[in-house]
């Protein structure tokens, strides 16, 4: 097949990093250009990331030569050169929410791991096995935009990844779920650190993540909702309530979760649900679907964060220790590897979903 033509916006940070490493082998998109602030602008891409490169892969040859474009001021030129961008840029939201939108503008459509558009009630929020049909709020927001191909779509916050597609098959189920407490254990990577940039991690737990603990409550909301007209109307339910924690582990984001439904399922059938699971991104074999979504693992040490956030390249979430609880109906723990499902990789399965689905199209 023709490949997409694809650009990085944002291409020298943590996740920036990660998108090349995903796409520089791609089977569907290849990477024609990038970009990043202006002190980066005109150095070929290896030059311009120096030292910041923190990924275990080196740099790829087809990616290290590439000259590095101006990120706000190239938007034009860069829109000319691809299909679509990834953006991952490091900016203030309003200035992300203007520089997504000028980009949609230039008839560029924007797959983002920002949070600038998480909110703007016809964006869609899609993680690809729970939400695939908010993409149908697409036709409206081109609309408003005034475009025949560019739109924004976005991924949720890295942390939900964990837990959300845990609760949500057993919603769509029937066994609705009314109320969830979670508490997170972020892994450094979700800052944009290593050890090594990040010293004061080693041997710590910091109970604050700026902003994190509303994500983890609103967000959901969104994923759960249904597109009314021309915006998506966000749920009233489940309710959640979260705490959130930077702990010291270099990837990998873990929750542990308590549950109540208004129609108590049992442990096997919630077992079975997760097993059986499956939705578009593994019915269309899409190229960075986990063959197996859910895992659940029977032993009561797993998942460990070590062992299991590289499970099926990073893609899959790994589910352990349901059992009863005195309060809520049931308790788990939850794992998803933060920069791949929940922020990268997440990223470019909902772009192969939207382009199997005829959202993105090649140029002729």
């Amino acid at each position: 097949m023709k490949k997409y033509k694809v650009g990085i916006v944002g291409a020298t940070g943590m996740v920036g990093q990660r998108f090349i490493t995903l796409l520089a082998d791609h089977p569907w998109f290849e990477v024609v250009t990038l970009a990043a602030s202006p002190r980066s602008a005109g150095k070929a891409y290896k030059d311009a990331v120096g030292k910041k490169w923190c990924m275990q892969q080196e740099i790829p040859a087809n990616i290290a030569d590439i000259t590095v474009q101006d990120a706000a001021a190239d938007i034009d030129k860069i829109a000319a050169m691809v299909d679509f961008v990834f953006c991952a840029v490091d900016m203030k939201k309003d200035e992300i929410k203007a520089l997504e939108e000028a980009y949609a503008k230039a008839e560029c459509p924007v797959i983002s791991n920002n949070s600038a558009n998480r909110h703007t009630p016809d964006v869609p929020m899609i993680v690809p096995e729970l939400n695939t049909d908010h993409a149908k709020i697409i036709p409206a927001q081109k609309k408003r935009l005034g475009t025949q191909r560019g739109f924004i779509a976005v991924k949720s916050n890295c942390s939900l990844q964990s837990y959300v597609p845990a609760l949500f098959p057993l919603d769509r189920a029937g066994y609705k779920v009314t109320d969830v407490l979670v508490c997170t254990y972020q892994a450094i990577s979700g800052a944009g650190k290593t050890f090594e940039t990040w010293p004061e991690m080693i041997d710590n737990v910091i109970p604050f993540i700026g902003g994190e603990e509303e994500k983890s409550e609103i967000e959901p909301l969104k994923i759960w909702g249904q597109i009314e007209g021309d915006v998506i109307v966000p749920a009233t339910s489940p309710n959640f309530t979260a705490q959130c924690l930077r702990v010291p582990a270099s990837d990998g984001h873990m929750a542990a979760v308590f549950v109540r439904f208004a129609n108590k399922p049992s442990i096997d059938e919630i077992k079975k649900i997760w097993r059986e699971y499956k939705a578009f991104p593994q019915e269309a074999e899409l190229p960075s679907a986990p063959k197996q979504f859910l895992n659940y693992f029977e032993e009561d040490n797993l998942p460990q964060t070590r062992l299991q956030r590289n499970l099926e390249g990073g893609m899959a979430i790994s589910v352990g220790r349901l059992r009863p609880d005195s309060q809520y109906d049931y308790k788990f723990v939850c794992l998803s590897h933060n920069t791949l499902r929940g922020a990268a990789g997440g990223a470019v399965l909902m772009a192969e979903q939207l382009c199997a689905q005829g959202y993105i199209e090649p140029k002729a």
